[in-house]
This record gives structure tokens, sequence and C-alpha cells, in this order.
């Protein structure tokens, strides 16, 4: 506003011809405008909650990338449920959620009911990110707390005797790179009771065979070192020796076992690997890759070996996973027992 002649006050928009109602649109827009630029109300997608979740395992919990994959499958399979059912994550209870658990144990038309043990896995995924958003205050309360799979009794894991061992040993024959490759590998995983994905992770620099020793990395990255027996050493030296470097060339692999490439064997190679030589010693049926794992443990538990020492060796955070194998230990004693006692069997 502006004084005229005679001091009333005028607008300078009313001289430039813009008459009342100009002046109450002009005077509208500015609270339009703000209007507008309101920010939308925050949202969290499924698809957010699920990366930052992943994020979190990866990062801070240094999880391994097959476990890192398992979450996720068991996580989009949530998500896939969510988006089929029209409801959002952040809005469940107890009851829908033990829906989806009863959806997963009975199967639907173009899936399968999960095994027990695959129940367990996904519900104690979805614990898992549910304490998540609650630990980071997406959520106040959890609804998964009282979520539970039914109990499944623990099935007693395939061993090999100390004979089929034996045979299982002799079977990788010859001097050849990958015969001497197979027998490096099948007697390690034996004399170091290691899982197949830290067979395949070992570098050249785990192995100090002077001081007959392996640095083996388990789950969530842990470090553990284990004694490498005689035999192994030897089959070992001879394919450090020889067979790795005829595999291997000039090019530059710092992973312990490679493949026909040079290249890090990976864990199906394992496996093919494994099951050629089980069959081949008639031992098919009853091996997989954790098989000498198990193996290992029930014989040093028969020869004397305290559980803590072995937890220690197998890289166990629980020694009640240990413990699996002195119920194994036992059976396997019975066994003995009824074949050798003049009077077990006596009728």
């Amino acid at each position: 506003m502006r004084p005229r002649a005679g001091g009333a006050l005028t607008d300078p928009r009313a001289e430039r011809g813009v008459g009342p109602a100009g002046l109450a649109a002009a005077a509208a827009k500015p609270s339009e405008a703000v209007a507008i630029a309101t920010p939308p109300q925050r949202t969290h997608p499924f698809e957010h909650l699920l990366l930052d979740f992943l994020a979190y395992l990866e990062f801070e919990r240094g999880l391994s990338r097959n476990t890192l994959e398992a979450y996720r499958s068991d996580l989009l399979q949530f998500g896939d449920w969510l988006k089929r059912t029209d409801r959002d994550a952040l809005r469940l209870g107890h009851p829908e959620l033990s829906e989806f658990a009863s959806e997963i144990a009975a199967g639907r038309a173009d899936k399968p009911p999960a095994a027990p043990a695959t129940l367990q896995r996904k519900i104690a995924c979805l614990r898992s990110f549910y304490r998540h958003l609650r630990r980071t205050a997406v959520l106040t309360t959890d609804p998964t707390a009282y979520l539970r799979a039914p109990k499944q009794s623990r099935k007693l894991p395939q061993v090999l005797s100390r004979d089929e061992v034996a045979d299982l040993l002799r079977q990788p024959r010859g001097s050849e790179p990958a015969a001497q490759r197979d027998r490096a590998l099948l007697e390690t995983m034996y004399a170091c009771g290691l899982r197949a994905s830290e067979a395949i992770g070992l570098e050249v620099g785990d192995v100090d065979l002077e001081a007959g020793i392996l640095r083996a990395r388990g789950k969530g990255s842990k470090e553990r070192l284990v004694p490498i027996g005689s035999a192994a050493a030897k089959a070992l030296a001879a394919y450090l020796g020889r067979g790795r470097a005829r595999l291997v060339g000039e090019r530059w692999e710092a992973r312990l076992f490679v493949n026909q490439r040079g290249a890090g064997l990976t864990r199906q190679g394992l496996y093919k690997i494994v099951q050629r030589h089980a069959a081949s010693a008639g031992l098919a049926a009853k091996m997989s890759p954790h098989t000498l794992r198990h193996s290992f443990a029930t014989h040093l538990l028969a020869g004397g070996c305290d559980l803590r020492s072995l937890q220690e060796m197998l890289g166990h955070a629980d020694i009640a996973t240990t413990q699996l194998y002195t119920h194994l230990s036992a059976e396997r004693l019975k066994d003995v027992y009824f074949d050798a006692h003049p009077r077990a069997r006596v009728s």
C-alpha cells in the first residue's frame, strides 16, 4: 500500500486494474502453493524394509552369501504372500502371520508343503526380520513374539564307518593334477571336519603344513584353527607341489582348490567330485558333502575327544549343536555292541 493524495492508502495492483475479485484470487495463491508443496505421508514399502534388513545382515552381522540368499528367498516368499492377500507388513498381528505359516506348512496348488526343517527356517527368518523392525523403531511391538513352528524331531546325520572312509579316500587314483586335487580335498575335509563352503573358501595362505594347522572361515565369517592330520598334510603337499600349479597355469588364483580351468572350485564342483568318488566306492546312497564332516565328529568322539574341543574344531557357536554327535556316537556304540557281544542277541 502507498498513500494517495489526500492521505488514503491504495494497493498498486488496484491501480493496474486488478479488481476486488482479482485481489482475493491473488491472496489465495500463496496458501494454495503451500498445500501443493506439503510432502506426502512417509511410507515403508516392503522392498525397502527387505533391503535395509539384508544390508544389516551383511554389514553388521557379517553373514555369508549363502545365508543372505536364504533370508532373501524366504522374505521374497513372504512379500509375495503380502501382495496376494493385500496385506501390509507393518499392519500384521499374530493371527495373520500364523495364517502365512499355515499356508507354507500346507502348501498350495503350485507349491508343495514345506518340510518341518524348512518351516522352522522360514519362521526363524520372519522373527529375525520383525525384531530388526522393532530395533530400528519402525515398529513398537513385535508381532512374531509368540509365533512358533511345530517342534520337529532331530534326524541323526548319516555317517560312514572308518572302513568306508578309507575306501572313499582310496578312490582318487593316479598322479594326474585332478586326482591329486581330489585326494587332497577329500583327505582335508575328513581330517579337519570342514563344511563344503569352508573347503571351497580355503586359500593357499590358510594352510601351514609345517605347523600342521589350517585356518577355516565358518558361518558369519568366523575363523578357527584346526589341526591337519599327517595323511591330509601329505596329500596337500603333493597337490601344492605339482598338481595345483599345472591346473592354475600362469594365472594368479588365491583359492586352494581349483577346477580344471584353474579357477576356484564351486559348491557344485565339489559336490560332483564327492559324488563321483562315492559312487566308485559304492557309497553314493550314503554320501553328501557334509557326510565327511559328520564322520569326522563321530569318529573323534568315539576315540575319546572331549565335547568342548570338538565344538572348537567344528566351529559351533552353541555346544548343543555339537551334542547331537554324542547321540550319534551312542547309537553306533550300540550297533557295535549288538554285533560283537556273544550274548547280546540271545533269544
